[in-house]
């Protein structure tokens, strides 16, 4: 397995400067990760960085807690689109979530996914299951693979609790198959990084990227 084709390289610091996110698509196009995931305010730089590579740029929408306004969201998604971003994160609104507003919920993917699809765009609804119960996850994954979002992501990593193997494959029971899963938060580790792609994680959000490609490299020498 090419651990690093499931990596979507990432960095969220709000003290993030320009020449990180060089060093992170340097990296990114030299081990061949998916994707890098990046602040919005540098979608046109990695996009620059990446030309003439495979590596996909993802950026943030309504990071990290979500409750933006769903127009907010509309405006960060068409503006990430303009910029030349080839993939959203975007946080569910968590506190509707928490609320059982589904028919909110419902409507602010339903507002924005024909943006997305419109312009050929892939969308991850980040849903924080580290701050969910078993059934609050069930109903995400009934209503956006209702909706028919491109990935259904576990975590932002800001939560006090990231990506797990159990909500994965919670996720993966309840997901249609043409849902994918995208694990993130709190992934370290080679051994955590394959035990969530066993439990059905199709990408991996990770800012310990290289170390795990290292251990990876060493576990199959």
């Amino acid at each position: 397995m090419n651990i690093a084709s499931y990596i979507d390289h990432t960095i969220l610091k709000p003290t993030t400067v320009l020449e990180d996110i060089e060093k992170l698509c340097s990296e990114a196009a030299t081990h061949g990760f998916a994707a890098v995931c990046i602040p919005p305010l540098y979608t046109k730089n990695a996009k620059q960085y990446l030309a003439g590579t495979s590596v996909k740029t993802a950026t943030v929408i309504g990071f990290p807690f979500g409750y933006s306004a769903i127009e907010a969201k509309i405006a960060e998604s068409v503006l990430a689109i303009v910029d030349g971003v080839d993939e959203l994160d975007m946080v569910a609104n968590i506190a509707a979530i928490k609320n059982a507003d589904w028919e909110f919920l419902a409507n602010e993917i339903g507002n924005i996914l024909p943006i997305i699809r419109n312009k050929n765009r892939v969308i991850k609804v980040i849903i924080e299951t580290g701050v969910l119960t078993r059934e609050e996850i069930i109903r995400c994954c009934d209503l956006y693979g209702v909706a028919g979002v491109d990935y259904l992501k576990t975590s932002t990593g800001y939560a006090e609790k990231g990506a797990s193997a159990e909500a994965v494959a919670l996720m993966r029971k309840y997901l249609p198959d043409h849902v994918k899963i995208k694990a993130s938060g709190g992934i370290r580790t080679y051994e955590f990084a394959n035990q969530l792609i066993e439990a059905g994680a199709n990408r991996l959000g990770c800012s310990a990227s290289l170390d795990i490609v290292q251990q990876a490299s060493l576990s199959q020498a």
